[in-house]
């Protein structure tokens, strides 16, 4: 079979594509896959029906686990997430910052629980340093004067977004593998134990098209089921829990600040570039496609966060997000924190398939990992005895994968020195060269590439005022140069601010709602998105 081909069938006209390996669900795993089978000589399609880390991959703390949160209820996950930080720090730096961690007990938290968790640090092999409350204050001025124990843990924090774009680019620069978004997978065409191909519609033109393959991947995380279902495969049992974080207007912390008590809702803090997102709630869920956050869940995080950190009570949050997890528990027992956070790797051969495997569970740290085993089956299966390199071949940086990183676009925009290049948007400082370069050759590159997905590649639409401002801006650039011509680029700029409105709806009080009612002035008053239609 030869890398890649495109044609169209002879009586249908429909497009049918090649490729030796087809991976199902764009989030973190699913692109690691694709590094590591083309690190290996393998050629992959990777085809997500939204894009990159549209699930869990990208709605969640961008915590780089230590694997202490685990230590208490999970020996395993938390052995297998402090072996994964250790290597990601080595070998991607770019998408990572060493911040370090901090596990505090307050007042009226479990002094047993805080005297034996330096020992189950110990058994997992993570660094725990004592440390005295006047150092721990010294560290974090913001931490509760009722703070009794503190312990200091190798916790760091990762980008996503930035980790995902780079795997697909090193894939795509190795050899050639292909990244697909809005391509749905609508079922699959199967004879003598084996797929033979996927039958997909691209949801951008409403258009069908085959992936034939010789294997196939299902890395579609919460929605990993559902895809084994459509191959008629009912080995795949997972639970849902669905996670609602808060997103600060500020840096509150340096660190990493987790709860020093079994893991619960509410019980950390993690710093990313100018802001801190807190979370998480866990509250079961069977509706994937339909997650957003309640003022209840937003209640319950401030004021579960604010016993370990009283300024969170007062301070201005800019957006909040929900995501669904997929849990692996069969049982029908209502603790979702009880649920292992470990993940399995399914071979379908008890399904009466040879070329189907599921990879499902587990952490956006433990990503590598993952990618590396699923990889290890899918090589043995097509007679591939090259051995995974991703634990010792650095991540290459990408040029068009740098804007996600927060601080990237003032770095090399005054490298660059160009007055010419104006700033688009200024809450986050990514100019037009930002855009021109994610349009032009950033992974997942379309022929018109929605703001939504400009703003994913990007920081845009990322700072205080939610994209109220540059929303504005970067659809009128696109129009100046040409890249958008008709009323769709008005339809994708509607579709970005109510995207981010959604974020944007359950923390509407105070300085935030004065934001609220200057960007419906805007869109509404101004340029009466309100009442556009789609064509």
């Amino acid at each position: 079979m030869t890398p890649e081909s495109l044609r169209k069938g002879p009586a249908t006209g429909e497009t049918i594509l090649e490729t030796e390996v087809l991976i199902i669900g764009g989030g973190v795993t699913g692109a690691g896959i694709m590094r590591d089978l083309a690190l290996r000589g393998i050629h992959s399609i990777l085809a997500d029906k939204r894009d990159l880390c549209a699930g869990a991959s990208g709605g969640n703390h961008g915590l780089l686990h230590s694997g202490a949160r685990y230590v208490s209820n999970d020996l395993h996950s938390a052995r297998e997430c402090r072996q994964e930080n250790e290597l990601l720090k080595r070998l991607a730096p770019q998408c990572i910052e060493e911040t370090g961690g901090l596990f505090v007990a307050v007042d009226g938290d479990d002094p047993k629980f805080a005297e034996k968790f330096p020992t189950l640090c110990r058994q997992a092999g993570i660094l725990c340093e004592e440390l005295s409350v006047a150092e721990a204050k010294r560290l974090e001025s913001h931490l509760s004067d009722k703070l009794i124990k503190a312990y200091r843990v190798p916790d760091a924090t990762v980008d996503p977004f930035r980790l995902a774009l780079e795997n697909v680019d090193h894939a795509r620069v190795i050899n050639g593998s292909i990244y697909r978004p809005h391509t749905e997978i609508l079922g699959f065409e199967q004879a003598d134990g084996a797929i033979r191909a996927a039958i997909c519609r691209d949801n951008r033109t409403n258009t069908l098209l085959t992936i034939r393959a010789r294997q196939f991947v299902n890395a579609g995380g919460a929605w990993a089921m559902i895809i084994a279902q459509l191959a008629a495969c009912n080995d795949v049992h997972l639970l849902y829990s669905k996670g609602t974080l808060l997103i600060s207007h500020d840096r509150i912390t340096h660190h990493v600040i987790n709860r020093l008590r079994p893991p619960g809702d509410g019980d950390i803090l993690v710093p990313g570039g100018t802001v801190s997102v807190l979370g998480t709630t866990s509250m079961r869920t069977d509706d994937l496609d339909n997650v957003r956050p309640t003022v209840d869940e937003i209640d319950l995080n401030i004021r579960e966060g604010t016993a370990m950190i009283p300024a969170l009570a007062t301070a201005r949050y800019i957006r909040a997000f929900s995501r669904v997890r997929p849990l692996l528990q069969s049982s029908g027992n209502s603790d979702d924190r009880g649920a292992a956070r470990g993940f399995v790797l399914l071979d379908h051969a008890g399904q009466g398939l040879s070329n189907f495997c599921t990879i499902t569970g587990g952490k956006l740290t433990t990503f590598r990992l993952m990618a590396e085993k699923a990889s290890d089956l899918v090589a043995a299966r097509i007679g591939s005895k090259v051995p995974s390199k991703t634990a010792s071949v650095p991540l290459p940086q990408g040029e068009a994968c740098r804007w996600t990183a927060p601080g990237a676009a003032p770095k090399y925009w005054f490298k660059a020195n160009n007055p010419d290049d104006m700033i688009l948007c200024e809450c986050e400082m990514v100019p037009q060269s930002a855009i021109d370069q994610i349009v032009q050759c950033a992974p997942g590159t379309e022929e018109e590439m929605t703001l939504e997905a400009i703003a994913l590649r990007s920081r845009a639409g990322k700072g205080p005022c939610q994209g109220s401002f540059c929303g504005i801006r970067i659809c009128s650039y696109l129009y100046d140069r040409g890249y958008y011509r008709d009323r769709t680029g008005l339809v994708h700029m509607r579709n970005f601010f109510n995207e981010r409105f959604k974020g944007q709806r359950t923390v509407i009080w105070g300085q935030q709602a004065a934001q609220m009612e200057l960007a419906e002035a805007l869109h509404c008053g101004l340029l009466g998105l309100d009442s556009l239609e789609d064509d």
